[in-house]
């Protein structure tokens, strides 16, 4: 699975001009699954966004995670994290997962978020999606879970 992580100061969700997830000081998780992953994988994707140290500690040294604050997480999915640009100019996505697993397990890394944090916020799984964001730093980090080989 893979995900990019932005710190931020505060970030929502908006489908059809309704926001349908806020959060302030945390993590936005943008999150693909790419074909081939299991629950395994989200589930080990998910322990590191929880626990990455990139928020400052009394020293400004980033040693402090999302769960150490108890700040926000909002989980979007994005299917385009998966994109081939090397072939071309038109990027190819065959290595996203197909919509159903896709779907399976974005829902299985929120339930296990919900499960782990207090504050988890959610965009909707395959919608036309408007996300706002305050990138705090600005800290932006891509993320790559590989399968247990």
């Amino acid at each position: 699975m893979l995900a990019v992580l932005q710190r931020v100061s505060e970030a929502r969700v908006i489908v059809d001009g309704e926001t349908i997830g806020e959060i302030g000081r945390g993590l936005l998780a943008l999150v693909c699954a790419e074909r081939g992953d299991t629950p395994a994988e989200a589930d080990k994707l998910l322990a590191k966004i929880l626990k990455l140290r990139i928020f400052g500690d009394e020293a400004g040294k980033m040693n402090r995670s999302v769960q150490d604050l108890g700040g926000g997480l909002l989980i979007v999915s994005q299917f385009t994290l998966a994109a081939d640009t090397t072939g071309g100019n038109r990027p190819s996505f065959t290595n996203a997962a197909d919509p159903q697993s896709g779907k399976m397990l974005y829902e299985h890394l929120v339930e296990r978020a919900r499960a782990a944090h207090p504050v988890v916020q959610t965009g909707r799984f395959a919608a036309d999606m408007k996300v706002q964001l305050i990138n705090d730093g600005p800290v932006t980090l891509p993320l790559r879970v590989a399968p247990a080989i």
